[in-house]
């Protein structure tokens, strides 16, 4: 039986935690090399108890969740504990071995030692803007294989007792396109493990190895007990829900499937039924299945629960290998990103039937596309990794929030003056995309415009998204919010609508491409909307 601990002390621990796992975020966006990190902040950072558990997790991209939950158990299944010292950092990336969700996201791991035992572990992640493959930005929905994708690295040290292990990084560094801006983000991740080891290890020697120990486990008891309490206010049943991925064809559909059961303090999510795996980017593996459940599930039950281990313990997930929701190898994962917002409108729509009150009505996800070519101002070669956000679905109660990022998803969209000064192209409209959010007595959030001079001469483009065939789907009489589109050259003779997932797409100097995300479905009939949001509709141009 464990000794009570006290609360006010566990509180002060946690939050010196959080803010620990806050610090080192800061620390690798300040340090970063490439825009997407230093200006998008496309990372994450995490601290581990020495068993692996997630004790503390920086509020930025939840679905980096997925690529650290179970990192420390792949590390302890290659490495003994007497094989691993002060000093060293791992490094993995592998969906498939223990490294993530995605080949773009790097992993970095590092133990934190009093003497010679291991008393937590520290962590970040960073989405690296070329890691190989064959698209610049290592990311495509035609993808088909994970091998297609680039440079996949299980659990392996990149630092060896404080030195850099130049053999696991030259190959990293050989397989990207741009590796200066490899080796510079590295650094930063380094650099931010460091200062969370400092930070832990000053915590663990006020208090010491039993006692932080003790109380970390206290509050993940804590966090189970009042995650169970919020799941006992939802009537018990089963839920079922399901939306819809694009396909392997353009136009077709692949379906997402949820069974979810409301039991005694836990909720079950099946997915059986789910479609069979794609010949393309856009399944979601486990982990990021994982991570998504977690996010949505917490965002409607309790958004303030501590975001650690304590209440992943209520959710029990299971899918079937080789569907769209568990990929076997060699699937191809990269677009995860996209298609787990989809899931988390379906993770959504199930949860909503429980708990009406608090419903939400589906969301417009991100759009992808990576340009890259040659800068004619430097003469060097870039890859430009960005994502445009899209619209959130309408609530039981409010609006949708328009231009952000949905569930699991969370970096920002790159800043026009960031982006113009390192790269060459000139943004020429960015703006909300007017009446696109769903209609309803809540209207759903709307989607974002955007588009790109190209002021170079060898520019291709890849692009990946979703919501350009099924629409968010509106709730209780809400209407569907406006699917997403890529246009080259609108409003010209040469104006063409480009796929909704595409590669190697040459886009000629002086020509314009335009984002066009989809927007969230509205909640509740049209005609019920308050006539005082009505006319604040009219004077935004919402209608």
């Amino acid at each position: 039986m464990r000794r009570a601990v006290d609360p006010i002390k566990a509180e002060v621990v946690a939050r010196f935690l959080l803010a620990t796992a806050e610090e080192m975020g800061a620390t690798l966006t300040r340090t970063a090399f490439s825009p997407n990190i230093k200006e998008r902040a496309d990372c994450s950072t995490a601290i581990f108890d020495r068993a692996g558990q997630v004790i503390a997790l920086a509020q930025r991209v939840p679905i980096h969740l997925g690529s650290m939950v179970g990192a420390v158990d792949e590390i302890l299944k290659r490495y003994g504990a007497s094989e691993i010292r002060p000093g060293d950092m791992f490094i993995a990336n592998d969906p498939y071995n223990g490294g993530g969700t995605h080949l773009p996201d790097i992993n970095i791991i590092a133990p934190v030692f009093i003497g010679r035992r291991i008393v937590a572990y520290v962590a970040n992640i960073a989405h690296h803007a070329d890691v190989g493959g064959m698209v610049p930005g290592s990311e495509a929905a035609v993808c088909q294989s994970i091998y297609q994708e680039g440079i996949r690295i299980p659990p392996v040290r990149i630092m060896l007792e404080g030195r850099l292990n130049r053999d696991v990084s030259d190959v990293l560094l050989l397989n990207s396109r741009t590796p200066d801006e490899r080796i510079g983000d590295l650094q930063a991740q380094f650099a931010a493990n460091t200062v969370g080891a400092r930070s832990v290890l000053q915590l663990i020697k006020r208090y010491g190895v039993k006692g932080t120990e003790a109380t970390v486990a206290a509050y993940l008891d804590f966090t189970e007990k009042r995650f169970r309490a919020a799941i006992e206010r939802l009537p018990r049943g089963v839920y079922e829900a399901e939306d819809f991925l694009d396909g392997n064809e353009e136009g077709s559909v692949a379906r997402i499937r949820l069974k979810l059961t409301v039991g005694a303090g836990r909720i079950d999510f099946d997915f059986a039924g789910s479609d069979a795996q794609l010949l393309s980017a856009r399944n979601i593996p486990y982990r990021a299945l994982l991570a998504t459940v977690y996010t949505v599930a917490k965002t409607l039950l309790d958004p303030e629960v501590p975001a650690n281990a304590g209440y992943y313990r209520t959710l029990h997930i299971s899918a079937p290998p080789g569907s769209v929701v568990g990929p076997v190898p060699p699937a191809a994962i990269g677009c995860r990103s996209i298609s787990a917002s989809v899931l988390g409108d379906v993770i959504a729509r199930a949860l909503s039937q429980a708990m009406p009150d608090k419903a939400l009505a589906g969301c417009g996800p991100h759009h992808l596309y990576v340009l890259s070519g040659t800068d004619p101002r430097t003469g060097t070669y870039f890859v430009d990794y960005e994502t445009l956000a899209g619209g959130y679905g309408a609530r039981a109660k409010r609006d949708g929030a328009d231009g952000v990022r949905v569930h699991a998803s969370g970096s920002s969209n790159l800043p026009v003056e960031a982006l113009e000064h390192a790269y060459p192209f000139r943004v020429e409209r960015y703006e909300l995309r007017e009446g696109s959010g769903g209609a309803g007595q809540y209207r759903g959030g709307a989607g974002v415009i955007r588009d790109y001079r190209v002021l170079a001469d060898d520019i291709v483009a890849s692009l990946s998204s979703e919501r350009q065939h099924v629409a968010a789907k509106g709730l209780a009489g809400g209407k569907d919010g406006v699917t997403g589109a890529f246009v080259l050259n609108p409003g010209t003779v040469e104006e063409r609508r480009l796929p909704s997932a595409a590669a190697d797409v040459r886009l000629p100097r002086g020509s314009v491409l335009r984002i066009m995300t989809p927007a969230g479905g509205g909640y509740g009939p049209p005609e019920k909307r308050d006539p005082a949001a009505l006319k604040r509709d009219r004077r935004e141009g919402r209608v």
